[in-house]
């Protein structure tokens, strides 16, 4: 799976990729950026080939590329599939290393596959993708119990830096509040009930979007570059990752 380029020189790139079995790989595609290279579109973002790779010094060689998942066309068609596209697979780079494991490669590429077959509105084909990529890292959000005592919900107060919903004793004071609606919806899209998912209202989904992106930002230590251009109007997320 393609996961970003590099131009190198006049006309090489550098990808960025995640595989199925050794993680994230870095390797150049010699003259792929010319007219007549024979690997055309196969090495392209959100595209999924099988290569061969000539080991080098300090960056591998592709030598070889039979596509396997040409998803690029379809999703840079429409631009809520695009920038959705764009934040999973940042998310993914950042997520993901050398030592990767079998289930991150596999959650991307059936997202991507999601967002280029149209089976669901990209917002929540992205944010099911974000809750169950950080679940698989190891930080799996709680909508129901306690994040802290464990204490049977429902709970109403959503903490970031806690891991979920919290009981009222072990909430901070000012801790914002999730009404139920919003509550089931993650819920659904952590476990990937799209019957619950596709019925949620607007309002609702664009609350538990604001709840995603300030989870996924919090436990990445850093921001995502392609959150702020993604096709959608989400809860305010404050700078400290809290949703207002």
């Amino acid at each position: 799976m393609i996961l970003r380029t590099h131009k190198l020189g006049e006309a090489d790139r550098i990808l960025t990729m995640l595989s199925r079995q050794h993680g994230k790989i870095r390797a150049v595609a010699k003259g792929v950026r010319r007219t007549a290279s024979k690997f055309g579109a196969r090495l392209e973002p959100f595209m999924v080939a099988d290569l061969q790779l000539y080991e080098g010094r300090s960056l591998d060689i592709v030598t070889q590329a039979v596509s396997l998942g040409s998803y690029g066309a379809d999703i840079v068609s429409d631009y809520a599939s695009y920038t959705a596209a764009n934040v999973m697979v940042e998310t993914a780079d950042k997520l993901t290393d050398a030592e990767a494991g079998l289930q991150q490669y596999l959650l991307l590429v059936g997202a991507l596959r999601s967002l280029a077959r149209r089976e669901h509105d990209p917002q929540l084909i992205l944010d099911s993708y974000l809750l169950r990529a950080l679940s698989i890292a190891g930080w799996a959000p709680s909508f129901g119990d306690c994040a802290v005592t464990g204490a049977p919900g429902p709970h109403s107060a959503f903490v970031v830096q806690l891991g979920g919903v919290v009981a009222d004793a072990a909430a901070p004071p000012g801790a914002p509040r999730l009404n139920p609606a919003t509550l089931e919806l993650l819920g659904a899209l952590l476990s990937g009930d799209w019957g619950i998912a596709e019925a949620a209202p607007d309002d609702t989904r664009n609350q538990a979007s604001g709840v995603v992106a300030a989870y996924t930002q919090w436990h990445l230590e850093r921001g995502l570059r392609s959150l702020p251009h993604l096709d959608r109007t989400p809860s305010v997320v404050a700078r400290t990752g809290e949703v207002l």
